[in-house]
């Protein structure tokens, strides 16, 4: 069966990656007719527009997108193209698997690493419901929120202080809450841990906390075991026993953060990849930036992107051809000879190639040639 996938190219060094990416996954076999699109700070060059009408509405008609890295414009434009992608498209799951393949170079290289982070993202403080210090506007909420809540409020000056809200729902809750046993179920997961600071908070992450706990009661006769986590503690979980940890589910700024600090025990973010799925399609992307001073160096580690291929090809159902893919991956970073700079043992090695001579080392795993 052919599919339809949207190639979001990017800038920097998105191009680059792109092209990486789509080679190895043309090289499954698996048929898939792709519509490029461009985005960024290229695109907005000439037109204006960072994030013309017609990716979103190719991401629309496909339902499937692969995206490579994109620089937000500074001062101009969005606060941030991703986190307008995810609230235009509905992407309310970022999902950001991070597992340690042998060859890659950590820490935590003895430590079975692997799990999977799993982000609320359309709600909590990355809302973007924010009111700036020295308006009026600020003064008079900040005068409304000191008369509503007597024994708790903002003493600092009315002029200088900025306020930002933190909505958490029920619905969102239930929804990812959901989506992550959901995806412990389909991809044969042990445990859900949600993660969250309701010993202080307890309107909002208590909130979630509760939601989670009774969505959890649907799920008791699954097997999959649920606990919870207070965050500040998680982090130091994380680093101290990470291979405890399974499907690991978040508010928006706990996972934004948390995801980070999990990409940092498998590598990095040259080893994460990254998903946002809503109830109409998917965008498939890697977590890192676009890297500018490296664009059309042949230079950067394509991993990510390729790896985030193979959870586009899971999206889509091709199991197999995932599975070969990823396989593919680890036998090339354990090889450890067509490998990019930033995973040799020393950075200056002469014999490091470079992104499209790594992506031609995983098709020919990929294809067996």
């Amino acid at each position: 069966m052919a599919h339809n996938v949207t190639l979001i190219t990017g800038d920097g060094v998105g191009p680059e990656l792109a092209e990486a990416a789509r080679r190895c996954i043309d090289a499954t076999g698996v048929e898939i007719h792709w519509d490029v699109q461009e985005a960024g700070m290229d695109v907005m060059e000439r037109t204006g527009n960072p994030l013309p009408e017609a990716v979103l509405g190719s991401i629309r008609r496909t339902r499937c997108a692969l995206k490579a890295p994109i620089t937000t414009p500074v001062g101009v434009g969005f606060r941030s193209l991703n986190v307008h992608l995810r609230q235009e498209l509905g992407l309310f799951a970022c999902v950001r698997p991070c597992k340690h393949y042998p060859g890659v170079r950590t820490f935590f290289g003895e430590v079975p690493v692997d799990l999977v982070i799993v982000r609320e993202n359309t709600e909590d403080l990355y809302a973007g419901i924010e009111f700036e210090s020295g308006q009026a506007k600020t003064a008079e909420l900040i005068d409304h929120l000191n008369r509503i809540s007597p024994d708790r409020q903002i003493k600092t000056g009315r002029e200088e202080t900025g306020v930002s809200i933190k909505p958490i729902s029920v619905s969102g809750t239930e929804r990812i809450v959901r989506f992550a046993f959901h995806y412990a179920l389909e991809n044969r997961r042990r445990k859900v841990t949600a993660v969250h600071k309701a010993n202080i908070m307890k309107h909002t992450d208590g909130l979630f906390l509760a939601t989670a706990r009774r969505v959890a009661e649907e799920f008791a006769a699954s097997g999959i075991e649920f606990e919870d986590r207070i965050v500040d503690n998680m982090c130091m979980q994380l680093v101290q026993k990470p291979e405890l940890y399974d499907v690991v589910v978040l508010p928006n700024l706990y996972g934004d953060i948390l995801s980070d600090l999990a990409a940092g025990l498998v590598g990095g973010l040259g080893m994460a990849p990254g998903a946002n799925i809503g109830p109409s399609g998917a965008v498939f992307e890697a977590t890192h930036g676009s890297a500018p001073k490296y664009k059309g160096l042949n230079k950067v580690n394509p991993t990510a992107l390729v790896l985030s291929g193979v959870l586009m090809l899971r999206y889509l159902k091709e199991h197999e051809a995932a599975d070969r893919l990823e396989r593919a991956v680890a036998a090339v970073i354990a090889e450890g000879k067509d490998v990019t700079y930033d995973m040799k043992p020393d950075r200056d090695d002469p014999t490091a190639v470079g992104t499209r001579e790594m992506a031609e080392a995983i098709c020919r795993e990929v294809t067996g040639g």
